[in-house]
């Protein structure tokens, strides 16, 4: 039998799948055989093996070497329509909860520490007749509850999904409050520890808020984009810290580089084309250009396109307008990906100075 925690949160990009991979990480440390799953998996992938499973189950099966258990990490995987297919009586929420179960069950039975990463919020499940407040309380594994940073909203939260951990009879036995703002942290959790003070959980302080993990990199923005990312491809994995409109002159656009900007430049803009890619090489602005995103159906000019070639500066290509563009990266919120291996570097890196295993270990007793 496994030590198990039930990972949930109080809604999505609150740090959860961070918090599973540090959990992963720090309990290696600790116990020897330690297992993940994602009992209910709302985003379809199809993992290194071919298999259709749930993207963190699948990256998580990719960082630590468990693609032979994915099966078992990903027993339900969600595809487009399934909800309907529920209500329709086409598919069966029983059986669904049947296959969980038992995965569960094997992945207890093979490992000393199991973690369970619940989908969403509480709630989340229940259209198929098991949230994961039902699915906690039947696998009888004590819940860490993730949170976003703040005061006032975290206590918001914190009490509408508590309501159905309560319902269902499952044991909230920490609260991880995540994307801490460094400046305030101290402050943060003292007054969320006074007014959790009448709760049974603990309040645990998680990782400050970081750019970098937060950020895309153009690897993310190449698939958000659905657009080919071209010109030199060791920089996939870096990050995009600023995204930039280049609708300023060119000596303007030069002059309000930031670090790591992608700068949006249309297709008709060839003199800021040029400039760009000719000072892509110079060390001066090495750490200020990450790359382009060239949109606008016009197309680029052949001398253009050969320097832009030539210079090797990453740069994709779409026929959605600008406006499209910045909108559809400023609303993306960056997941990690299993190649992006500097940010999972510096979230095992942080989760050595952060992340108080013991702590959470000696709360499962």
């Amino acid at each position: 039998m496994a030590r198990k925690i039930f990972v949930a949160a109080t809604g999505q990009n609150s740090g959860k799948t961070t918090t599973s991979l540090s959990l992963m990480y720090m309990a290696r440390k600790k116990y020897k055989r330690v297992g993940f799953v994602k009992p209910l998996g709302p985003k379809p992938s199809v993992a290194s093996n071919d298999m259709v499973a749930d993207k963190d189950a699948a990256l998580m099966a990719e960082i630590f070497g468990l693609q032979d258990d994915l099966p078992l990490m990903s027993p339900v995987v969600l595809m487009p329509g399934d909800t309907q297919r529920i209500l329709d009586g086409e598919l069966s929420g029983a059986e669904m909860e049947r296959k969980i179960i038992d995965s569960i069950a094997e992945l207890d039975r093979r490992n000393d520490f199991l973690i369970i990463e619940g989908a969403g919020h509480t709630g989340v499940g229940s259209i198929l007749g098991f949230s994961n407040a039902k699915t906690a309380r039947q696998i009888d594994a004590p819940v860490l509850m993730v949170t976003g940073g703040g005061i006032g909203n975290v206590v918001d939260a914190v009490h509408m999904n508590l309501a159905l951990f309560e319902k269902e009879r499952a044991e909230v036995r920490a609260l991880l409050v995540n994307k801490i703002t460094p400046e305030k942290r101290d402050k943060t959790l003292h007054y969320l520890e006074l007014a959790f003070a009448g709760q049974p959980f603990k309040v645990i302080g998680g990782f400050n808020y970081q750019p970098i993990l937060a950020n895309p990199t153009l690897r993310r923005i190449s698939q958000v984009l659905d657009s080919e990312l071209k010109g030199n491809q060791e920089t996939a994995g870096q990050i995009v810290h600023h995204v930039q409109i280049g609708a300023a002159s060119t000596q303007r656009v030069t002059e309000l580089l930031k670090e790591s900007s992608l700068v949006i430049v249309t297709s008709s803009r060839d003199e800021l084309l040029v400039t760009l890619a000719n000072i892509y090489n110079l060390p001066e602005y090495s750490h200020l250009l990450a790359g382009l995103v060239i949109p606008g159906v016009a197309k680029i000019s052949a001398i253009t396109q050969k320097i832009l070639d030539r210079s090797g500066i990453p740069y994709m290509r779409t026929n959605r307008t600008t406006a499209g563009v910045f909108n559809t990266i400023s609303e993306d919120v960056s997941k990690i990906n299993a190649k992006d291996t500097h940010k999972i570097s510096l979230i095992m890196e942080l989760a050595d100075k952060r992340f108080d295993f013991d702590a959470i270990d000696a709360l499962l007793d």
